[in-house]
């Protein structure tokens, strides 16, 4: 099922084929830099299972990036109910977020991908807010954040609840925000 389309890209659900760029997505020290953990092979197939399991129910989830011209599978941009980050946001919050492939950095890729599933959020599914958030140092998501229009939330910054004592470096999180209305004033 594809989601949407963008000049470059592909947006779909996953095929059985694209569990080999889960594991490489997953398994990648660069990609999950800001990660507290990589997966193996069995939790990137799980992982799979759950992205797969989620848009097909829901219709929200992480949606696989796919590369027009080629039909490579690079990553994935998704739209997903934010439910266990409770004080800090509250549950069913609408969150965008991304992963890609490293050899596909620098190129844009991503805004253009968060861009078009900003449309698809406020356009089709009539949602009135889509947040993001990422670990305050992690400059290539913020920098993705602001250039899709999305403004830092003043005393919105937390500590991760997930994110285990052992990797306090990755506990302080940035917020990031969109309204529809200032989605459709920015257009």
């Amino acid at each position: 099922m594809i989601i949407t389309e963008t000049e470059r890209l592909i947006l779909r659900n996953w095929r059985e084929t694209d569990r080999d760029l889960a594991y490489e997505i997953n398994s990648d020290d660069a990609v999950m830099e800001f990660f507290p953990f990589r997966r193996n092979r069995a939790e990137a197939d799980a992982f799979y299972d759950r992205v797969h399991t989620m848009i097909s129910e829901t219709g929200l989830g992480l949606y696989l990036l796919e590369l027009k011209d080629s039909g490579e599978p690079i990553g994935y941009c998704g739209l997903m109910p934010t439910n266990h980050l409770e004080p800090f946001i509250p549950a069913g919050t609408v969150e965008i977020g991304w992963r890609l492939v490293r050899r596909q950095w620098g190129k844009g890729l991503v805004t253009e991908a968060a861009t078009a599933l900003l449309s698809h959020g406020f356009e089709t599914l009539r949602l009135d807010e889509i947040i993001s958030f990422a670990v305050r140092d992690n400059v290539r998501s913020t920098a993705v954040m602001e250039r899709i229009g999305m403004h830092r939330v003043i005393g919105g910054d937390f500590d991760h609840p997930s994110v285990p004592n052992s990797h306090p470096h990755l506990k302080p999180h940035v917020l990031y925000r969109l309204t529809a209305a200032d989605w459709r004033n920015g257009r």
